[in-house]
């Protein structure tokens, strides 16, 4: 793999020019980037990968969604439609994108919305909305967000900074300049004042940017309807885990916890779940003669797993969701949640639907 790396290095100092030029150009105000007179908060990282986007821009949903008419917008990475969606309820991943589905169906009173021009997008939402929340969004210039917030995985900080296609990042580190706050997610639980100062100095802010340190919280196991089980995991029980996620490291160490039998079924990021995928799992799930089996797999997963050809297999198999969202670390939540209230009030004083 190293090596491969080091043959894809030239094509991504030519990455880097191209993306260098480009992020110029709009800094220069050569090309156009849209404001908008509600508040947009974006949501992003700087390198391919999960970060933990999701479970931040839920935080947000349930930070904002009591006081404001909130609508989410996402590019619907992985979906076979095109153009601008408000996605409905029962929509599958195929329509919509995984993260998108699973934010409607985690909060069917907001508007969740999919569009590969955000401009177009937040023009169609303004009407009846007071805030939009851009997921996964960072380097999608053509709007001016007025909230940055730009995660960094923690166990991803030590990584060479390289671009793509030999390394990870969307665009160069100094690109981390446009964000107003800095989340480094998936942190342990606890998390020394040495080691945040080491990290402080890797991630280099700039004096006007709030850096946050948080975990992730897995949450009791639920259903595929979202509904919470009254399951346990233990050292006799044998895990089953189905994921198709950037980076499975942490729940794999999470489920690690409770015992040491786990068979991953592994897949890359957005795999769209095959008949024979399933058919796999089955089999083995059905064969293993563990007293104590689960099925797990994660929300995002779960989404993929409601496609109409999939549907009478899975309903066959007594899959496990385990959903996650964040917890911060020292007091950070308190002063998170201010600056994020703050900004909102600020810029919906004046703008409020009557």
């Amino acid at each position: 793999m190293k090596i491969l790396r080091l043959l894809l290095f030239p094509f991504s100092i030519l990455y880097a020019a191209v993306t260098s030029i480009r992020n110029w150009l709009y800094d220069a105000g050569i090309f156009k980037s849209t404001e908008f007179n509600v508040p947009v908060i974006s949501v992003g990282n700087l390198d391919v990968g999960g970060a933990g986007k999701s479970p931040m821009t839920e935080y947000l949903i349930r930070l904002l969604k009591n006081d404001y008419k909130i609508a989410t917008l996402s590019r619907g990475y992985g979906r076979k439609t095109t153009g601008f969606i408000n996605v409905g309820t029962s929509a599958t991943a195929t329509e919509a994108g995984d993260e998108p589905a699973q934010f409607k169906h985690k909060f069917p009173e907001i508007t969740v919305a999919v569009c590969e021009g955000r401009v177009a997008g937040i023009s169609r939402l303004l009407p009846q909305h007071e805030l939009i929340l851009l997921d996964d969004a960072y380097q999608h210039r053509a709007v001016k967000p007025g909230l940055s917030v730009l995660l960094f995985d923690y166990n991803r900080l030590n990584e060479p900074r390289w671009l793509l296609p030999a390394g990870n990042l969307r665009e160069p580190f100094i690109g981390r300049w446009r964000a107003d706050i800095i989340i480094i997610s998936k942190c342990p639980d606890e998390l020394s004042a040495e080691e945040k100062a080491r990290i402080i100095a890797r991630v280099k802010p700039f004096p006007f940017q709030q850096v946050f340190f948080t975990a992730i919280n897995y949450r009791p196991l639920q259903n595929l309807q979202g509904d919470d089980v009254q399951t346990t995991i233990n050292i006799n029980t044998t895990v089953y885990l189905l994921t198709g996620i950037a980076n499975s490291t942490p729940l794999v160490q999470h489920i690690k916890k409770y015992t040491p039998t786990i068979i991953h079924h592994k897949y890359p990021d957005h795999h769209q779940f095959s008949l024979k995928n399933i058919s796999k799992l089955a089999v083995e799930f059905s064969a293993c003669s563990a007293q104590k089996k689960l099925l797990i797999t994660t929300e995002k997963d779960a989404q993929r797993l409601g496609e109409q050809e999939l549907m009478q297999q899975v309903k066959q198999l007594p899959f496990l969701v385990l959903p996650i969202g964040i917890n911060f670390h020292d007091n950070g939540q308190q002063q998170f949640d201010e600056l994020i209230i703050n900004y909102v009030r600020k810029h919906t004083a004046n703008n409020r639907i009557h």
